[in-house]
């Protein structure tokens, strides 16, 4: 009975078999609806949510309170045409350990809400290719995929550490579609759609 009141990192809601070293739930593959996408701090708001998707390009605290309490909003998330799975941080200079818990909170996140009737869009972010080796377990191939390259072609280190994951990402996934928020690099191949977004979560400097 006492474990059941605690929130043990969500798994006394759902344990999935999970694929990969680290035991990654798995995102179904989706095929993209075209629509608007807005931010999840304005999800709440949005009156036409069955017109709209529903994107995590902004700062993690403003949806930490999804992983915390995700059963108070699968049902307004499920509104939504489409729902990308919340890109939690894996920023380079976070301890590897914090960037494999953000990979794996996005995917236990994107996993509960596809088994609740909502159409999820994988999010795919990596840091430096050493995030190769997990950094794409539990995507799916074939279909949509999204990706922000805000604040990652600043310099031409970080640009180079964002086309160096973009292909690995192409190679692994082979995305029928490519939902891009943020200034697509012309060296960028695939099948790209331009996403207009709010851009609260990557400051360019």
């Amino acid at each position: 009975m006492y474990r059941q009141c605690k929130n043990y990192e969500n798994l006394q809601k759902r344990m999935f078999d999970g694929v990969g070293e680290y035991n990654i739930p798995q995102i179904e593959l989706t095929h993209y609806d075209p629509c608007e996408f807005i931010g999840f701090n304005y999800a709440k708001s949005e009156k036409n949510r069955n017109e709209k998707g529903v994107h995590f390009f902004i700062d993690d605290y403003q949806f930490n309170r999804l992983w915390n309490d995700i059963d108070h909003y699968v049902d307004m998330l499920s509104q939504f045409k489409h729902v990308m799975s919340p890109d939690f941080s894996t920023y380079t200079d976070f301890p590897k350990a914090i960037q494999i818990y953000n990979h794996y909170r996005k995917h236990w996140v994107g996993a509960y809400l596809q088994e609740n009737g909502v159409n999820v869009i994988p999010t795919i972010s990596w840091s430096t290719p050493d995030s190769f080796e997990w950094c794409f377990d539990g995507e799916p191939v074939g279909g949509v995929v999204a990706i922000s390259s805000v604040g990652a072609a600043n310099s031409k280190a970080k640009k180079k550490l964002f086309l160096s994951g973009y292909n690995e990402m192409l190679a692994r996934l082979s995305p029928e579609v490519i939902l891009f928020m943020g200034k697509v690099p012309e060296e960028c191949e695939g099948n790209i759609l331009h996403i207009d977004a709010f851009y609260d979560k990557f400051k360019e400097e």
